[in-house]
């Protein structure tokens, strides 16, 4: 069995990793080799998703991640009172993950199996050609920008949030860094995320509608709004454009869209690379089933995993949404009663733990 994956990134990776652990062969098409991966890029895994990656995916070294046992929420209209607090006395949340460890995690593990293949896309025609030639029995295409995701994956919910997220890590004094703090600012939600003892990432996702911001503005907010570290240094802004997107249709052929190009979503939540990870193990258990029946991959595969993973990505997304809605809606009104509701809420057990669940499992509960 062969199956072709486009795109080179941390989806394409884990991804693969899956499929050649199953013992398939994997052909990754890149246009270009990574060498400068951003430093500042971080991302959280849930729980149970960390549990699946180093079960069915990679067993992730212990050294490249960081505990989280604690959410803090906050509003800057409640300086210093917590609004929500999440936490699990009997297990962490979630854990922080440098992108580019990971990705050079997975990536050396992969270049040493027989099962993998690495090419270069070095021809204006190759996409042409790999359709032509037709010599996979699955194609999936990670990557949203090329002609492939342009003339077949072009059907979406689209949304631009008019949001810039400004990611760095600062170094600080060091402390017991274990409770991920998100303030819900007049500008937008910035959220410090520990990855060490000394260092924590920083994501600041602000309204860019009616007003610009220099790096310096940037830098000088986040020491505003800093929670508690005793900031030595802070690494180079880094800068994405936010945006919301769920595709329609999930399959054309034999060509799966996968990771970003089939959901993005607003990073506030921490979510975007945890609903890949239950993509991947939707897809590995539907493929799982086909070689314990001695099947071949199809495009059934393809139609089964659309009918058991779109709808429920969809939900999803919109959950995410709702709370940005929720909090874009709360800044612009003035008083404090709907972040008094929040913290009433708060204190419920039940609804806490369902927040937790519903983001350690997505709709998996």
């Amino acid at each position: 069995m062969n199956v072709c994956i486009i795109g080179d990134g941390l989806t394409s990776l884990s991804l693969a990793k899956n499929l050649i652990n199953k013992k398939i062969n994997v052909h990754i098409y890149q246009k270009k080799i990574f060498n400068n991966l951003p430093l500042s890029r971080t991302i959280g895994i849930s729980k149970n998703n960390l549990e699946f990656f180093k079960k069915e995916i990679h067993d992730i070294p212990i050294k490249i991640t960081w505990e989280i046992k604690k959410i803090e929420i906050y509003s800057e209209k409640l300086p210093k009172n917590k609004i929500l607090n999440f936490e699990n006395n009997k297990s962490n949340l979630f854990y922080m993950v440098k992108n580019f460890e990971l990705y050079n995690s997975l990536n050396n593990k992969l270049l040493k199996n027989k099962f993998f293949k690495r090419k270069i896309i070095n021809k204006k025609n190759f996409y042409d050609k790999l359709l032509k030639k037709n010599n996979y029995d699955l194609i999936i295409n990670c990557d949203p920008n090329n002609s492939i995701s342009k003339k077949y994956f072009t059907k979406k919910i689209d949304k631009d949030y008019s949001n810039l997220a400004y990611t760095t890590i600062i170094e600080h004094k060091k402390l017991k860094n274990n409770s991920a703090i998100q303030i819900f600012t007049d500008l937008g939600p910035i959220a410090f995320l520990p990855i060490s003892s000394t260092k924590t990432s920083v994501v600041f996702s602000i309204d860019i509608k009616y007003k610009n911001y220099s790096d310096g503005n940037i830098l000088d907010l986040i020491k505003k709004h800093n929670p508690k570290f005793k900031i030595k240094n802070i690494l180079k802004l880094s800068s994405f454009n936010l945006k919301s997107s769920n595709l329609r249709n999930y399959y054309y052929k034999n060509i799966l869209a996968f990771g970003d190009l089939l959901h993005r979503i607003h990073p506030l939540a921490g979510q975007g690379f945890n609903m890949t990870i239950r993509d991947i193990k939707d897809l590995s258990e539907i493929i799982q089933e086909k070689i314990d029946l001695g099947l071949q991959l199809d495009t059934f595969i393809l139609e089964e995993f659309q009918k058991k993973t779109k709808n429920k990505n969809f939900i999803f997304s919109s959950g995410v949404n709702f709370i940005y809605e929720f909090f874009n809606f709360e800044k612009q009104v003035k008083g404090q009663n709907l972040n008094k509701i929040l913290k009433f809420l708060g204190k419920n057990k039940s609804f806490t733990n369902s927040i937790i669940k519903f983001a350690d499992k997505g709709l998996n509960i």
